[in-house]
């Protein structure tokens, strides 16, 4: 069984796009690199190779949209209406409709009858423009096709190195007006990989692009977990040949120490107010979980159990803790109040089930079990206790929801090779983000940034 909890969340600066009126006038800078590269001060290692996505399945209810070409992009160094297409439909939302050949940008009024014809529900347009000083210039408008309503759009001044961000807000903004919730696609995932005896921790974009090596070390690197803020990330380091929890400010690069107690000090996990971390710590003799100030300090122990406790996860309200027990005789989910007390069993099918994570919306929880001598991701409605397995592959392991509670990040081998990939609930869209050597394992998905 695991012995630690994955958990993390994406960093970046606050920043967002200005109204684009009908002829766009008004613009905001947008950078999200000085966190990542103040987590890496000190560490000139590579970017890692940039991932390959690709989208597989048909969902039942998917709005088909049309991005057509933004004017410029062909000369750019980033094609943003492919990157927001590939956005959306890993979605599983929506799916393309071919805008290819088509010339429109922000100011254009499209003949909308055509995209009806076309079958298409919505219609984005838009233009990239390198400015004189370097910098892009990046616009953008949304139609309702079927209403044939100007939905608006957004303006950006950005450098090179953040066009692929302009991208992802692009994409936001278009789930959101379009389904009325909030989009990720400018949040962030965390994972560690292994190349030879070298272990690093990334943190890359929601599409597994930009990664950028937040820490490496010859000892193992386990268990990231990023604050609710994303201006934190806590992890387990056994450089001093011993399990022991840190905590990074990402904005500094600098580090405290949280728990460093005789024994294994393992699986950090944050309280949704961010002041709390839950750990499992041997200390006291057997693997037990525990309570401890973010800060560090004294640790509370949660309750007595004979068994292995470990693995815990704050449910969405912060009033409950998940975590993974062989008390009954094999790894299942149990859930015990965040200030300790009796525990209660959550998983039933299945001799082994363990990586338990709550959807921030406190509806869903993702869990791997073993089903036939492999490892599947489960989802399970916590109201109903109906639980469903959501994938075809057998190497499955470490399970984080996406902010909006529509997706899961998960680590799972294809064809013999590691890779990241996310799913929707139903496991009906998949997005393979094929990383290209190493083990890669222990994904989780960082909390909604700031705009």
């Amino acid at each position: 069984m695991r012995i630690d909890r994955i958990s993390s969340s994406a960093s970046a600066s606050p920043s967002s796009g200005t109204d684009v009126p009908s002829q766009p006038a008004s613009f905001a800078t947008l950078s999200r690199r000085g966190a990542a590269l103040a987590l890496a001060a000190g560490c000139s290692l590579p970017t890692l190779a940039q991932f390959r996505v690709e989208i597989t399945g048909v969902g039942l209810t998917q709005l088909p949209i049309a991005l057509a070409p933004f004017r410029g992009e062909a000369q750019a160094p980033q094609k943003i209406s492919a990157i927001v297409q590939a956005d959306l439909e890993r979605s599983g939302r929506f799916v393309g409709v071919d805008a290819s050949g088509v010339a429109l940008d922000e100011g254009s009024r499209p003949d909308l009858a055509l995209w009806r014809q076309r079958k298409a529900d919505a219609l984005t347009s838009g233009s990239i423009t390198r400015l004189a000083d370097g910098r892009y210039d990046v616009r953008f408008r949304l139609w309702d096709v079927v209403k044939g309503q100007d939905l608006g759009g957004q303006s950006f001044v950005v450098t090179q190195a953040d066009l692929r961000l302009v991208a992802h807000r692009i994409s936001d903004f278009i789930y959101e007006k379009l389904t009325g919730e909030r989009g990720v696609f400018s949040t962030r995932i965390a994972y560690v990989t292994k190349v030879g005896s070298r272990y690093s921790l990334w943190v890359a974009d929601s599409d597994g692009e930009n990664a950028q090596s937040a820490l490496s070390s010859p000892e193992p690197i386990i268990s990231p977990a990023w604050s609710p803020t994303g201006t934190q990330l806590a992890y387990v380091s056994f450089e001093s040949r011993k399990p022991v929890v840190y905590v990074h400010d990402v904005s500094t690069g600098r580090r405290r120490l949280i728990a460093n107690f005789r024994g294994s000090n393992s699986a950090p996990a944050w309280s949704p107010d961010g002041n709390t971390l839950a750990v499992t710590l041997s200390r006291d003799g057997g693997s037990q979980l525990y309570t401890i100030n973010a800060n560090g300090g004294e640790p509370r122990r949660l309750m007595q159990s004979s068994g292995i406790d470990t693995e815990p996860v704050f449910s969405s309200d912060g009033r409950s803790i998940y975590f993974v027990s062989d008390r009954g005789g094999s790894p299942q989910i149990y859930r015990v109040g965040a200030s300790g007390g009796g525990a209660e069993r959550v998983t039933f099918q299945g001799s082994y089930n363990i990586s338990p994570a709550v959807s921030a919306d406190g509806q869903w929880l993702a869990y791997i079990s073993r089903t036939g001598g492999g490892y599947k991701l489960h989802v399970m409605d916590l109201k109903s206790g109906t639980a469903t397995a959501v994938t075809d592959t057998t190497a499955d392991e470490n399970p984080s929801f996406a902010p909006n509670s529509r997706l899961v990040v998960y680590a799972t081998k294809q064809q013999g090779r590691d890779a990241l990939m996310t799913t929707t609930l139903d496991g009906k869209i998949k997005a393979r983000l094929a990383g290209q050597g190493g083990d890669i394992r222990e994904p989780d998905w960082g909390p909604f940034t700031k705009q």
